[in-house]
């Protein structure tokens, strides 16, 4: 197992929680998926999310578009209804 810790932290959407910063990553090894280590904006928790939750933000001096996860959420990160 290795913690990597990230300087500067990374911009994110984590699914079902919202927006935040991943400063840190948890590798298990083989077979497992990364761990990115997040403090969520809006509440201010710390959540370990796996890769699958995980989004890039929307980044438009590199030509990224907003996740397609984004586009069904609010500003703040919650599901639009």
């Amino acid at each position: 197992m290795t913690f990597t810790r990230l300087d500067p932290p990374i911009p994110v959407t984590i699914e079902d929680k919202g927006a935040g910063y991943v400063f840190g990553v948890i590798d298990y090894g083989q077979e497992h998926n990364l761990i990115w280590v997040t403090a969520i904006s809006a509440s201010g928790e710390i959540w370990c999310a796996p890769n699958p939750k995980v989004r890039m933000q929307a980044n438009w001096t590199m030509g990224r578009p907003a996740p397609a996860i984004a586009a069904t959420r609010a500003p703040n990160g919650t599901p639009k209804h």
